[in-house]
């Protein structure tokens, strides 16, 4: 089916579209303002994970509910369905892959939906907090 807005429109809208969402920003910059202190999109770490601290192995993912496909809240678009099938369904495997990666390495990984974030960003933080203290005494 064809696209129903011109190439620049669609171009121009896909520009818009920023790789650290404003979501990602929000809990990185509560987190450190509570004094946890990380790196965010580590290039040389399998998937960028959103937030990382090496020395303890942690890993923190926050995922979109459309792009991750997310089982609650994730919805298909209406035109070019064959594409976006194997586009979501894509990021969902590699979600997984890059999980069992760090798992199979020994790492700790936590992933949060945006919709748990949206519902209640409180919680969100206190879990992520609760879940590196967790860990750092593990280690």
């Amino acid at each position: 089916m064809a696209d129903r807005i011109s190439k620049e429109t669609r171009s121009k809208n896909m520009k818009a579209i920023r790789s650290v969402s404003k979501l990602e920003y929000e809990i990185a910059k509560e987190l450190w303002r509570r004094g946890v202190r990380f790196r965010r999109n580590v290039k040389n770490l399998k998937g960028k994970p959103d937030i990382a601290i090496k020395k303890y192995k942690i890993a923190i993912f926050i995922d979109s509910c459309f792009w991750h496909a997310c089982p609650k809240h994730g919805n298909m678009p209406k035109s070019n369905l064959d594409y976006w099938e194997k586009k979501l369904e894509r990021n969902v495997n590699r979600d997984r892959e890059i999980t069992d990666f760090y798992l199979e390495n020994g790492w700790n990984v936590k992933r949060v939906w945006e919709h748990e974030v949206k519902e209640n960003f409180d919680k969100v933080i206190e879990d992520i907090i609760s879940f590196i203290q967790e860990k750092k005494i593990a280690h």
